[in-house]
């Protein structure tokens, strides 16, 4: 006789594990599957963000910038140190640390919340009946009422650069380069290609990042957009936008890159090529026949506002489904569906929901940027506080950036806030509490905030949105 759960969620990524955990929390008998090996050859929770993403790129790129720091910019507070050396294996140990304490502790609050864990690979059979094939080949189905879908993404490969995490490395490959590459290649000037590219040019690598969009960051507000790639150009990022990968040939331990733009065909040689043009979905094997579970064109699961699927009591959540593939959202729909489950009304609010790029300074922004407002119609008010202005910026030798904050001209709702600076991933949160209790500008510019902080900016940029701005002279309205 087969074991029979409430609950079944195939992934503990940052969706399923946060699913399975607050399913369990409501009382429902639950399970999760994971079939992801780590280094050591052991399953390893936490999915694409805690093993080969999120965590240990921002532990890479805080040791970087920690090293650039010390190597570049403590001469102008009066600290000398002598010659400044890294040890990339040490760094890449320390990252290596850091997944496994974290990737442990979520197997830890598994076990604490009685979720029972199957190392594996999940499938989802008609009949809301799991399929799950044990990491020695053993295979046995489980029964279960619900089922939640969160087998996240992979990084997206492209035909004319093919993978050998040697010299062509995908962002998984990249997290584990040991010696600073010459010349360094990155095809995709998204999140991660920047941030990626940020770790090794800090660190001295010549680095080039080819887009083959015409539009640098299109996704994010075109003032910050401009101000980015001002900033990364300065710290020594060469990047090429309106060109396109043509093809890659791996000569020893160097890679020939052919490309196109607007001027024709050209090729640059690098030591080590990083292909960061997005993820997919990962389907593959996780629908048996007859489930009535629906993948759409572009291979996501297709689900409603509440990740339902089309069939009752199957649910996918995450990089799977439509929707930003950031660990945040994921976790909130794992909660939505758990409470949903267990009888309760919960939803995510998909119009607030930030998004960060960990370069530095860092670029984060919630709500709608000035651009998609301007498309639609909207009429609004922008106020801009610039990072040069503020006194706790300077204290800290780190002044590039600005806070913007854009309301709707008729009612004074902020509808967007967008952030390039010194900690703009917290101060957009800021934002985004802000815009979900419906705050308008003056609403923030009326809150009292705490001198000198770095969240004075936003106070400014509140205030400047309607021309009352104290520490920059306000634009006159025409």
């Amino acid at each position: 006789m087969s074991q029979k759960f409430d609950v079944i969620v195939i992934g503990a990524g940052p969706g399923g594990y946060v699913a399975a955990i607050r399913s369990a929390q409501l009382g429902l008998k639950t399970a999760v599957i994971e079939q992801y090996k780590g280094k050591e050859g052991k399953v390893a929770l936490g999915g694409t963000c805690l093993n080969v993403g999120c965590i240990p790129s921002k532990a890479l790129l805080d040791t970087s910038y920690k090293y650039h720091e010390a190597h570049d910019n403590f001469a102008v507070h009066g600290i000398s140190t002598g010659e400044v050396k890294l040890d990339v294996p040490t760094m890449v140990g320390r990252k290596d640390q850091i997944v496994k304490n974290l990737t442990g502790g979520v197997a830890a609050l598994i076990k604490a919340n009685g979720v029972t864990l199957f190392e594996g690979h999940g499938k989802l059979l008609a009949g809301k009946k799991v399929e799950v094939t044990g990491m020695d080949g053993t295979v046995q189905v489980l029964d279960t009422e619900n089922v939640i879908i969160a087998s996240g993404s992979k990084p997206v490969e492209i035909p004319p650069a093919p993978v050998d995490q040697k010299v062509i490395l995908d962002s998984t490959g990249a997290l584990d380069i040991t010696s600073v590459p010459g010349k360094l290649g990155v095809i995709g000037a998204g999140v991660i290609g920047l941030e990626l590219g940020s770790v090794w040019a800090r660190l001295g690598s010549e680095v080039t990042v080819l887009e083959a969009s015409d539009t640098f960051l299109a996704a994010m507000d075109e003032q910050v957009a401009k101000e980015a790639y001002k900033v990364l150009s300065k710290q020594g990022l060469n990047i090429l936008v309106g060109a396109r990968l043509t093809a890659t040939e791996v000569k020893g331990e160097q890679v020939v890159v052919s490309y196109t733009d607007t001027s024709g065909d050209k090729q640059i040689t690098f030591d080590k090529l990083i292909i960061a043009v997005g993820r997919r979905p990962v389907t593959e094997n996780l629908l048996g026949e007859g489930t009535g579970v629906v993948v759409g064109e572009r291979g996501f699961i297709e689900v409603n506002e509440f990740c339902a699927t089309a069939v009752p009591g199957i649910y996918a959540i995450g990089d799977v489904v439509r929707g930003p593939m950031l660990a945040h959202k994921a976790s909130e729909e794992g909660v939505m569906v758990a409470e949903r489950i267990a009888g309760h009304k919960a939803q995510v609010n998909y119009d607030i929901i930030p998004g960060v790029i960990y370069t530095h300074p860092e670029m984060a922004s919630v709500g709608k940027t000035e651009q998609q407002l301007k498309a639609e119609g909207v009429e609004v008010n922008v106020g801009v506080f610039p990072f040069a202005a503020s006194g706790r910026a300077m204290a800290a030798n780190d002044t590039a950036g600005f806070v913007k904050i854009i309301a709707n001209a008729k009612t004074d709702r902020v509808l967007g806030v967008h952030v390039i600076g010194l900690s703009a991933a917290e101060l957009v949160q800021q934002g985004a509490i802000a815009m979900e209790f419906g705050s308008s500008a003056e609403d923030l510019g009326m809150m009292v905030f705490s001198h000198p902080s770095l969240s004075e900016a936003m106070h400014e940029a509140a205030l400047a949105v309607n021309g009352h701005a104290i520490h920059i002279a306000n634009k006159k309205k025409r």
